[in-house]
């Protein structure tokens, strides 16, 4: 795995345009490469931020929008189409005015669904739908909560643990209290791991992600890329860096 990199960005809507931006690039890239691209989004305010700042891009025709593949961290465990749920708040900003596949389009499980009621079976589901896609991910976009939980990853709860691909939250502190989530081993994953932060609430989350915390503790200080990972934060967010952050940006 990659030590982080830093980049500060003046405000929320810079970042999110900046993020923007090196995500299309990144995409693109990828696509070249190797002919299609695989992402996992976030919710929150800057993830979806970033969705909507790739909607109003210029450069967002540089995607094939048709070779794409859209996971996600994680999910509240809400009817589909409610306004909570990370994929109503990805659609709203991006998918719905982008010509993606639906058929890779993997949304998380809802109540209701193949899995009736029950968030194992769905998290069960998820991650085989995962494995068989070929289980990678270009990028992983993940926020930070102020008590330095990502996805659905909370201090102390049993989802640290898991060794499945996708596991069910339940009793999570912050409501809804049922969620779906990918697990570290899968977001580890990923080539690249972004981590998204705005605010001064964040500014204590960022530093425990940089300094080495103990996981349990903070989740974010176990999330990391295996080419590159990246907390793409403002300067309220920036303002506890631990001594030594790099944060001359990538190469």
């Amino acid at each position: 795995m990659t030590p982080p990199s830093v980049l500060v960005h003046r405000d929320q809507e810079v970042l999110a345009a900046a993020a923007a931006a090196r995500l299309v690039t990144r995409i693109a890239d990828a696509q070249a490469a190797r002919g299609a691209a695989s992402v996992a989004l976030t919710g929150g305010g800057v993830g979806t931020a970033v969705l909507a700042a790739v909607a109003s891009s210029g450069a967002r025709d540089a995607v094939d929008w048709a070779r794409l593949d859209v996971w996600w961290g994680d999910e509240r465990f809400l009817p589909t189409g409610d306004p909570e749920r990370n994929e109503t708040g990805a659609r709203a900003a991006l998918l719905d005015h982008v010509p993606v596949d639906p058929a890779r389009v993997h949304a998380m499980p809802a109540p209701g669904g193949p899995d009736g009621d029950d968030p194992e079976a769905g998290a069960a589901r998820y991650g085989a739908e995962l494995a068989a896609a070929g289980g990678r991910f270009d990028v992983v976009l993940l926020g930070v909560g102020p008590d330095a939980h990502v996805a659905s990853l909370f201090p102390h709860m049993p989802g640290l643990r898991a060794d499945a691909p996708a596991v069910a939250v339940r009793g999570a502190p912050k409501p809804p209290p049922t969620r779906v989530s990918l697990t570290f081993g899968t977001l580890n994953s990923a080539d690249e791991v972004w981590v998204l932060a705005a605010g001064e609430s964040k500014a204590e989350a960022v530093r425990l992600g940089l300094s080495g915390a103990d996981v349990a503790e903070a989740p974010v200080a176990g999330v990391r890329g295996r080419d590159r990972t990246l907390f793409l934060v403002d300067r309220s967010a920036a303002a506890k860096l631990p001594p030594g952050a790099d944060t001359s940006g990538p190469p």
